[in-house]
């Protein structure tokens, strides 16, 4: 894959630090330089240390990545809301994880997609996750399809400009819920647990959140997080006295006919680094957390 630009300024400038500026990372530089990769100026073959001229034009050929043999192929079917050449969404059902991990190492989205990519016989197949999921959490989830794409993008979440909504169905005390709320409380280690955590000491936390629906047993929210701290949308709605429905762990409701948690990442919005446009995508609520509205 070809990315160029045009140098415009009065001095010449070190391509090494042009090409730092439009992202390019040092270690995906040290990539194009190792790897396969090509650096041309006006077509011709330079090194990084060459003084790019007002008008010259730049092209970098990005090296081809390879599969990583330890990620397994899952044939499983994946639902795509969006695709270009640098860019993949999808819809993540609940049941499935992320990622492999030691004891999982297939049955994943990133299982799920690598398959996709061979299918489509893509060039590049290294699988890059930009945003995760939990396992039981469904929704929109962001791939990038090489790793110019995905170091941009990494950029972006540092600065929080890549903006994700979740809706999530609670219940106990969803009468006293405000219509719309923020909750800053601090999240740390539940020493009884491997994976739980608690409001207490610990590192800042902040969500909002705006009530959509209630009834008398449930509500459903949506929920913008400021930081990202591990469970954090189900800590904070335990620590509220509503707990998400499904949500074993946090003390949800285990009867009402839903048995993981009931979270749904259901917008995502980014500024497509390479085309300057704003994508933005809704995804519906899925059939098991549609059915509380409904009540």
């Amino acid at each position: 894959m070809e990315f160029s630009w045009t140098y415009t300024g009065e001095s010449p400038v070190q391509l090494k630090k042009f090409i730092k500026e439009q992202g390019v990372s040092r270690a995906l530089l040290s990539k194009i330089k190792f790897q396969g990769g090509e650096i041309r100026v006006d077509g011709r073959v330079q090194n990084v240390l060459y003084l790019l001229k007002d008008g010259e034009t730049l092209t970098v050929t990005m090296p081809t990545e390879l599969e990583h043999e330890t990620v397994l192929v899952d044939e499983a079917d994946i639902e795509i809301v969006y695709e270009d050449p640098h860019y993949l969404v999808v819809n993540k059902p609940a049941e499935t994880a992320s990622i492999p991990s030691q004891y999982h190492p297939n049955g994943t989205m990133a299982n799920r997609v690598k398959n996709y990519y061979k299918k489509m016989n893509y060039p590049d197949q290294v699988i890059h996750v930009v945003t995760r999921l939990d396992r039981d959490t469904t929704g929109l989830m962001l791939f990038a399809k090489h790793s110019f794409a995905h170091g941009m993008l990494d950029k972006a979440l540092r600065n929080k400009e890549v903006k994700k909504t979740y809706q999530a169905v609670v219940g106990g005390n969803v009468a006293e819920l405000a219509f719309s709320g923020e909750i800053k409380a601090p999240i740390t280690r539940d020493m009884t647990s491997l994976l739980k955590r608690k409001v207490g000491d610990g590192k800042e936390a902040h969500t909002s959140y705006k009530l959509l629906f209630r009834n008398d047993k449930i509500a459903l929210v949506e929920v913008q997080l400021h930081t990202g701290r591990t469970h954090q949308i189900r800590v904070h709605f335990e620590y509220l006295g509503t707990p998400l429905l499904g949500d074993e762990m946090y003390g949800g409701r285990m009867d009402l006919g839903i048995k993981r948690q009931a979270l749904h990442c259901s917008n995502l919005e980014f500024v497509h680094p390479f085309k300057g446009e704003i994508l933005s995508f809704y995804q519906e609520l899925p059939s098991d957390m549609a059915a509380f509205r409904k009540e």
